[in-house]
């Protein structure tokens, strides 16, 4: 019988039980919260910039060649970048994945390889670690929790390395795609060139996060978490703007970026971009299931990982003699 139909007993008088949240809580604070993001995108598309904006804090520099004299790269190179940061008493061990390389050579026909090996990497060292013998309590987790990929604001479509990319990726973790520096589009065009992206990704059967899970119970609570998730992916690209400047608008101190005609743009504006719907997204409502949707893309590998050893080793056991 499933948990949720058996009848509701009374209780006498206080146990105390329902203090346990408040125990987890205090547990789960001592311990801190750790959560890894990777950023995949052309070079020039501002992927640190708006890292940065979204933690509203200096945590990676860009990796952009900045010299004529400065060799472009051979190959898409891994950067991780990690910070211990804290707000409200809450601690965060971040760790930021930078993909300088990706999408900048003359011959692209590999640059996506690292960034598939290093998350399956992490999926094995933790597969490692938990089926070491004197395993740790806690293993440290350095599994990627999403991948914002960064779209160049063409107002055309997705590029075919876009659309490779999007499609190998989102089978292996979780995906956010976002439209780069929004600001260098009208409003129409941004509108037009979403709708755009949104049926090619409908076309190439490409999921992204977020997603139901089949087949598991419905309640009422589900039905308001699959409707949020519903808004959520209408949005999706989220069309944003990064800026660490300060600007000073009717006397208020505010992130954006001063235009050379004298404009501003306000990336808190809801009516310049989709900033603040894409920071309350991954920090203030999904960022826990960002966490646990991963363990589920990691459950997967970890299964194919187990199946092929068990395979590999009955292949390798001698027939008995008769």
């Amino acid at each position: 019988m499933a948990t949720m139909n058996l009848p509701k007993t009374a209780l006498s008088g206080y146990v105390g039980f329902d203090t346990i949240t408040q125990q987890i809580e205090r547990k789960l604070l001592r311990r801190g919260f750790a959560f890894n993001v990777m950023l995949v995108g052309a070079t020039g598309l501002g992927k640190s910039t708006l890292l940065n904006t979204l933690f509203a804090a200096h945590l990676i520099d860009s990796k952009g060649r900045t010299r004529a004299n400065e060799p472009p790269r051979q190959t898409t190179e891994i950067a991780p970048v990690t910070h211990n940061i804290e707000e409200n008493g809450v601690r965060l061990k971040l760790t930021v994945v930078d993909t300088p390389g990706y999408g900048d050579l003359m011959n692209n026909e590999h640059c996506l390889d690292p960034i598939l090996k290093y998350i399956k990497d992490q999926y094995a060292h933790y597969l490692r670690k938990e089926l070491t013998a004197a395993r740790d309590r806690h293993i440290s987790d350095t599994r990627v929790h999403c991948v914002l990929f960064f779209i160049n604001p063409s107002g055309q479509s997705l590029k075919p390395l876009d659309i490779v990319a999007l499609r190998q990726l989102s089978e292996i973790c979780n995906v956010v795609p976002v439209i780069a520096k929004s600001d260098s589009l009208t409003l129409d065009e941004r509108a037009a060139f979403k709708n755009r992206i949104k049926e090619e990704i409908e076309y190439h059967g490409i999921k992204l996060y977020p997603h139901d899970l089949p087949g598991e119970p419905i309640d009422d609570e589900d039905h308001q978490e699959r409707a949020f998730n519903a808004l959520i992916r209408s949005l999706i690209p989220f069309a944003v703007v990064g800026s660490e400047r300060n600007v000073v608008v009717d006397g208020k101190t505010i992130r954006g970026r001063r235009t050379k005609w004298g404009g501003i743009i306000q990336v808190e504006n809801d009516q310049h971009c989709e900033f603040v719907q894409l920071r309350n997204f991954l920090t203030r409502t999904h960022l826990q299931d960002l966490i646990e949707t991963t363990a589920l893309h990691y459950e997967a590998f970890r299964t194919r990982q187990l199946l092929a050893l068990k395979e590999n080793r009955d292949s390798n056991v001698s027939p008995k003699p008769q």
